[in-house]
């Protein structure tokens, strides 16, 4: 019997129906050994000597693994093409005790498993060791500093981790610069005009912006100004100065790599970074697509021969370049990866899309019309620009016009929005000296505006550009930083919360050569580095860990002064002692605390007025009889008992709407996990539970008394009907 041992399921089924059958294909479901979950595991002083620990959860498969074997006269080990595969291969040669053989498989079809199982190589273990080192790092910073946090913060659920935190401090920088940004008054003029011939025809007209006064560039900075230009320009002639149109190439983008797919699917379909790899993952094990760990934009020579044949076959010769188009790799592209791209042309997504989920579908559908556009002609874009001259005001006209489709014709403009779509006015082309007709002036006013926000698309591409993390880390950086509640995500955008910022505050401050840009580069590359055998992966943990100690033993000296760098100065007075009150970040949130403490211990929510008393519910408490007020926490608004700290009784505030079942009052939860959702709350007795948030709107079509919100739109979650 032949053994081929694969990390997941999917693959392995997918990859037995390849094979004959003296071969088995068994999974190792992930990792199966790794460093231990509640002991640090890294011996420093014998020269960081990892201990590895089978998971807890993964017992039965390894004990199977071993059993099968036994009588396995070749075993080949076939996890993902990459570090992290490299490392789960170890790790499973390592539990069962024999040689085994390693099969890189770069796409799931017949042909290329059968070629990668015909040829087999040997452990690759300059990539183990650069996995290993990139563990053992995490592991370092991660169990030395998070006990720091919890000691300042007074959370045990706090952690930080090497790549994460600086993920965390371009967020928490971004916010910086978006509240302390001053916008500044700008004005545009643009005028509508028309040929003299056509003074009848208010309908055909040309915009010309205002580009230039006095030969220089026009600003306007205030409506005073604007309205100057305004009354000027009515009264000035307008004539051609001159007409110019050239002819542009438009290149295809390339085949999409891991960050630009993540980019398109966060811009396109609204797909977290993290959704996004779950279902490539899923595409490449069933066999759809090509590896999505890639940073590469390279095609295999036998692909690329298909992709230009079957361009040739759907759109004809005049779509396809006289030859293939390459487009530059970065420096740190593997260069045995290719592109992200289908195995096979063919697979239209129209053909196969009963065969797949309709997220897989959309993400397929990416995936199919990137790897044809980037093989197809470049478009052909007439630009026309016409400048005209009134007075000592230049204006210029401009447009475009599309001439040849090439590329863009792969693209179903209808169905997807593409930034491929090339629209703008007509300019015609009309002779110097020509007089226009003035029909309009119209001025707008403006203001600059910040960078915005990131997403998780224009976060994945400022980790890329910055060279922090590689292709497998950009989902999971940014789906922990969201997880552990430092940022959350509003209309996609992502926010650094109080927790977030005071966490980065203190990290930056402390540790402002290992939580920055530059040194997680660097870090980076050397990792790289050790994968290619020019870095011993000990002497880089070395060379980390000393300047790093200190670091964290200077924190542990200074505790109390790493405190009061989370502190804010406030103009409120205390009511009860007269002295200053700052703010300060709790276990639920910002609040006012009084300097003088501890001899006055006087808190209150930052937003509180002291004159204005608790909103009260008019009910009373059912423990001690005192009123019930509306309070707020951590997971928002609650009702408590004003007796408070004497009487601890608390209960969720209901949403206003009954439940359906047993007609008690709905109230929001949130799981261990911190998840929201909605339930009954005569729970036990009643289990009634929804995740999406109930909208007190009766359905028009079944008569449900509620509708729920879902990605911004009400359905009933009775019959699925909108309004």
């Amino acid at each position: 019997m032949k053994l081929v041992i694969v990390e997941s399921p999917p693959k392995a089924r997918t990859i037995q129906k390849f094979l004959s059958s003296e071969y088995m294909v068994l999974s190792s479901k992930g990792h199966i050994r790794d460093l231990p979950p509640r002991e640090f595991g890294v011996d420093i002083k014998n020269g960081f000597k990892p201990t590895y620990k089978i998971l807890k959860d993964k017992q039965k498969v390894v004990k199977g693994l071993k059993e099968k074997s036994k009588d396995a006269n070749l075993i080949i080990l076939a996890t993902d093409p990459d570090r992290e595969g490299e490392a789960i291969a170890y790790h499973i040669l390592y539990v069962i005790g024999k040689p085994a053989k390693r099969a890189l498989l770069y796409e799931i079809t017949k042909e290329a498993v059968n070629d990668a199982i015909r040829n087999p190589e040997e452990l690759n273990m300059a990539k183990v060791d650069a996995q290993q080192a990139r563990r053992i790092l995490d592991r370092l910073v991660g169990y030395e500093v998070s006990p720091l946090l919890w000691s300042v913060f007074k959370q045990r659920n706090l952690s930080a981790g090497r790549v994460q935190s600086v993920a965390l401090r371009l967020v928490c920088e971004r916010e910086k610069e978006i509240r302390e940004f001053v916008p500044e008054e700008y004005w545009e003029i643009n005028c509508r005009l028309n040929l003299k011939s056509q003074i009848s025809n208010l309908k055909s007209f040309i915009v010309a912006k205002l580009i230039k006064i006095d030969e220089e560039k026009a600003k306007i900075t205030n409506e005073k100004e604007a309205t100057k230009i305004e009354s000027e320009l009515k009264n000035e002639e307008f004539i051609v100065e001159n007409f110019k149109k050239e002819e542009k190439k438009k290149m295809p983008s390339p085949p999409y790599i891991t960050s630009t797919l993540q980019q398109d699917a966060s811009i396109r379909l609204r797909f977290s970074t993290k959704k996004t790899m779950q279902i490539a993952q899923q595409l490449f094990e069933e066999g759809y697509i090509t590896y999505m760990r890639t940073d590469s934009v390279r095609i295999a020579p036998k692909a690329l021969d298909n992709i230009r044949k079957y361009i040739n076959k759907i759109l004809g010769r005049e779509y396809l370049p006289d030859k293939p188009h390459f487009y530059k790799e970065k420096k740190t592209a593997q260069a045995a990866h290719e592109a992200i791209r289908p195995t096979s042309v063919e697979k239209v997504p129209d053909k196969i899309k009963q065969d797949l989920t309709p997220d897989q579908f959309r993400i397929y559908s990416l995936i199919w019309r990137r790897t044809l556009a980037s093989q197809i002609s470049s478009a052909l874009i007439e630009i026309r620009n016409l400048d005209i001259k009134a007075g000592k005001f230049l204006l210029r006209a401009s447009g475009k016009k599309t001439i040849f489709s090439g590329f863009m014709a792969i693209y179903k403009i209808e169905q997807e929005k593409t930034s491929e779509v090339i629209t703008s006015q007509e300019i015609p082309e009309i002779e110097k000296g020509t007089f226009l007709n003035l029909l309009e002036v119209i001025k707008d006013q403006h203001f600059t505006k910040p960078r915005l926000r990131y997403t998780e698309g224009t976060m994945v591409k400022e980790l890329e550009a910055n060279g922090i993390g590689r292709p497998s880390t950009y989902a999971p950086t940014i789906s922990r930083i969201i997880e552990k509640e430092y940022v959350t995500k509003e209309n996609g955008k992502l926010l650094a919360t109080d927790l977030g910022e005071a966490i980065n505050t203190v990290l930056v401050a402390r540790f402002p050569d290992i939580f920055n840009v530059d040194f997680t580069r660097e870090m980076e590359e050397n990792l790289d580095k050790i994968e290619l055998e020019k870095l011993n992966w000990k002497m880089l943990l070395h060379n980390f860990y000393g300047p790093f100690k200190k670091d964290v033993i200077k924190f542990q000296e200074e505790r109390e002064e790493v405190k009061t760098l989370m502190e804010e100065k406030s103009n409120e007075i205390c009511e009860k002692c007269g002295k200053p009150m700052v703010i300060k970040l709790g276990k639920y949130g910002k609040f006012l605390a009084c300097t003088g403490f501890p001899e006055c211990k006087n808190t209150r929510p930052v937003d509180s007025d002291v004159k204005t008393a608790p909103e009260k519910t008019g009910e009373t408490c059912p423990k001690c009889g005192s009123p019930l007020v509306v309070k707020k926490g951590r997971y928002g608004q609650f009702i408590g008992c004003s007796n408070y700290p004497k009487c601890n009784f608390i209960k969720p505030k209901s949403i206003g709407i009954k439940c359906p079942e047993c007609g008690s009052e709905l109230v929001e939860k949130k799981t261990k996990k911190g998840k929201i959702f909605y339930g009954c709350s005569n729970y036990p007795e009643c289990k009634f539970a929804i995740w999406d948030k109930p909208i007190s709107k009766k359905c028009s079509s079944c008569g449900n008394p509620f509708m729920v919100e879902k990605k911004g739109t009400l359905v009933c979650p009775k019959c699925g009907s909108t309004p």
